[in-house]
C-alpha cells in the first residue's frame, strides 16, 4: 500500500503567510521561506504555497517567494494562485517547483489542463478545487458546488462532475479544499472527500479542517483521501508533523517515518 501523505500548507498574501477560517479574517502568521525550511526539516512529504490573492487581484504569482522556498526545500512542492496559462506554469515549474496547482483558471479556461498535461505531463498539474456545500439542483446533482477567486465567485458548477471532468482532461492530483470546513479545525468534510476520492482514479488530497490528528486518520480511512493538507495545527505549534505521523502509525497508516 502507498504511503499517505502528510502536506503543509502554506497560504501567501503579500509575502507572507497568513491563515483564515473559511476564507476570511486572514491573519499574517509568519514567513513562508523559514516556515517551508522548518516544515522540510520536520519531516513533511510534500509542500503546498497558495497565493491566495493573486486570482482575485488578477496579478502573476509572486515568483520570487517561490523561488525562495524552493531554494530551502528538497522535497516536492506545488504551487497554485494567479497561474492562467502555459507560461504561468512554466514560469513557476522553472523558479523550482515541481508541480503546478490551477483552480481559477481551469474552471474559466478547462483546455489550460490539457495544454498543461501535453507539456509538462499529468503529475506537474494539480486540479485545486473550493468547494461549498449548497442545496443539490439540476445543475448541482451532488449539492457540493465549485467557487473560484479565493471563495469569491460561485459558479454554478457541480463539484463531482468537475473533479471527472478534470481528470478526463488530464490532471494528475486533486487538491479537494472544502470552503465550510477551511480553517475551523474540527475535522475535514468527509462525505465530499470520499464522493470525490470514489469517483476519480487519481490522488485526492483532503483540504480544509484539520485541528487533531484523529481528523487526519478520519479522512484518510473513512474520506479515502491519498493525503491530508495541514495548517493551522502545526502552524500555531499545537502538534508537531512528526507527532501527527506517529499517531497514524501506531493507528496502522502507512506513512513514511524518520526513523
Amino acid at each position: 500500500m502507498l504511503s499517505k501523505r502528510i502536506i503543509p500548507c502554506l497560504d501567501v498574501r503579500a509575502g507572507r503567510t497568513t491563515k483564515g477560517i473559511k476564507f476570511r479574517d486572514n491573519v499574517d502568521i509568519g514567513d513562508p521561506v523559514a516556515m517551508a525550511r522548518l516544515y522540510y526539516e520536520a519531516g513533511a512529504d510534500e509542500l503546498v504555497f497558495y497565493d491566495i490573492t493573486a486570482s482575485s487581484d488578477r496579478r502573476d504569482i509572486m515568483i520570487e517567494v517561490v523561488r525562495r522556498v524552493a531554494a530551502e526545500i528538497f522535497i516536492p512542492f506545488s504551487v497554485g494562485g494567479g497561474i492562467r496559462n502555459l507560461n504561468d506554469m512554466r514560469a513557476v515549474l522553472l523558479a523550482g517547483a515541481e508541480k503546478v496547482s490551477v483552480n481559477s483558471a481551469a474552471v474559466k479556461n478547462p483546455e489550460v489542463i490539457s495544454q498543461g498535461a501535453r507539456d509538462f505531463g499529468s503529475q506537474c498539474i494539480v486540479l485545486g478545487m473550493d468547494v461549498k456545500r449548497v442545496t443539490p439542483t439540476e445543475t448541482i446533482p451532488s449539492g457540493y458546488e465549485m467557487v473560484i477567486h479565493g471563495g469569491r465567485t460561485p459558479m454554478g458548477l457541480d463539484a463531482l462532475w468537475w473533479a471527472q471532468e478534470a481528470e478526463r482532461l488530464g490532471a494528475g492530483e486533486i487538491c479537494l479544499n472544502s470552503i465550510d470546513a477551511d480553517g475551523t479545525q474540527v475535522g475535514y468534510e468527509l462525505t465530499l472527500t470520499r464522493m470525490i476520492s470514489e469517483a476519480v482514479s487519481i490522488p485526492v488530497i483532503a483540504s480544509g479542517g484539520a485541528g487533531v490528528p484523529e481528523h487526519l486518520y478520519e479522512v484518510l480511512t473513512q474520506g479515502r483521501a491519498d493525503a491530508a493538507l495541514i495548517a493551522s495545527m502545526i502552524h500555531y505549534g499545537t502538534y508537531t508533523i512528526q507527532g501527527i505521523k506517529d499517531y497514524l502509525h501506531e493507528r496502522g497508516i502507512p506513512v513514511r517515518l524518520a526513523w
